[in-house]
């Protein structure tokens, strides 16, 4: 009995030792739940070939519409950048004024950097009227021209029997010859006459200094800038700006798109309601190309919008970018244009 025991026992321990073995290192294990709360454990392999997180793009500097006819004078310090280098000025200082924007009276909700506006082209001639023909002069003007006029030695009307005949009438009573007009020394009052003012001039109530007409700035027309507080320096209304390469071409783009868009509707025999307002963002490449018409939004009709998008896209390519403007901005940049119907 003790042998046929010890039989069974070696029998038992050769057949279950296996199952044993298994369920102590895992295999065939009833998983156990994770704890209440407990985060699960995770693990990820890491790819063969990994790939490089995407470089932020480049933020361009910040581009204003300087004034072409200020003169050129680079800047101590600052963040604009436009197509000449120009130092801020107005022609009316604010106090203590220390801005790098000059102060400009626009339209808030047209929300603009320019600070000038004009023409890029002349306007073209006005058609020349011919003047109507002069009719024939009748017998009494005939007659009339034909008179003798005075030979200068009758008598004059006058008080001065010495005189001699004129055709000028006599000193009205209490007149004074020679008279200065108070508030113009260049005005003359002769015989109740004032000469060296035109007729339309009030000496007492000056007209308001006139400005440089717009046909006179070479800039394309556009709103001015809002701005309440500018500088104490005194000038030709001009940012602090400083050149670059970038600012040159957006300028550049900026008044050719300005032309085509009058070209196109000039022509048209539907102009736009007044106040449509049309906004079209688009990526430029650095080959000059439009890459593509992202977005456009508008408050006006179809015609509106592809008047303006026609703008954009007909003049390209707008040429290729410098290797300056390439490492300033990469390869592609996202440009907003907003065009208003006036």
């Amino acid at each position: 009995m003790g042998v046929a025991g010890t039989i069974l026992v070696h029998l038992l321990l050769f057949l279950l030792a296996p199952h044993w073995l298994l369920h102590e290192i895992g295999v065939g294990a009833t998983p156990v739940a994770p704890a209440m709360g407990a985060a699960p454990f995770e693990v990820q392999l890491a790819p063969e070939n990994p790939v490089a997180p995407e470089p932020p793009k480049p933020v361009p500097p910040k581009f204003v519409e300087t004034n072409p006819n200020a003169p050129e004078n680079i800047p101590d310090k600052t963040n604009n950048v436009g197509a000449q280098n120009q130092q801020v000025a107005q022609p009316v200082p604010t106090p203590n004024g220390k801005s790098d924007t000059p102060a400009s009276i626009g339209e808030k909700d047209k929300p603009s950097t320019a600070i000038v506006s004009g023409l890029l082209t002349a306007p073209p001639p006005l058609p020349v009227v011919p003047a109507p023909p002069t009719p024939p002069a009748t017998d009494q003007q005939l007659a009339r021209r034909a008179q003798t006029p005075l030979p200068g030695v009758e008598p004059a009307t006058g008080d001065n029997p010495a005189g001699v005949g004129s055709t000028v009438a006599p000193t009205a009573p209490g007149a004074t010859a020679n008279t200065r007009v108070e508030g113009n020394p260049n005005a003359v009052q002769d015989n109740g006459f004032t000469f060296g003012l035109p007729r339309n001039i009030d000496p007492l109530h000056p007209q308001p200094r006139l400005h440089l007409a717009a046909s006179a700035v070479h800039a394309r027309p556009t709103p001015l800038l809002n701005q309440f507080a500018g500088t104490d320096n005194t000038g030709l209304i001009s940012y602090d700006a400083k050149w670059n390469s970038y600012s040159e071409y957006l300028q550049r783009m900026i008044e050719c798109v300005q032309e085509q868009w009058e070209k196109i509707l000039e022509p048209s025999a539907l102009y736009p309601e007044r106040g449509t307002r049309v906004v079209v963002k688009f990526r430029l490449n650095s080959q000059g190309k439009i890459a593509e018409i992202v977005n456009v939004t508008s408050n006006g009709n179809r015609d509106a919008q592809n008047a303006c998008v026609s703008a954009i896209v007909e003049p390209q390519p707008f040429g290729p970018w410098s290797e300056d403007m390439i490492t300033t901005l990469g390869t592609e940049q996202e440009l907003t244009f907003a065009f208003y119907y006036d």
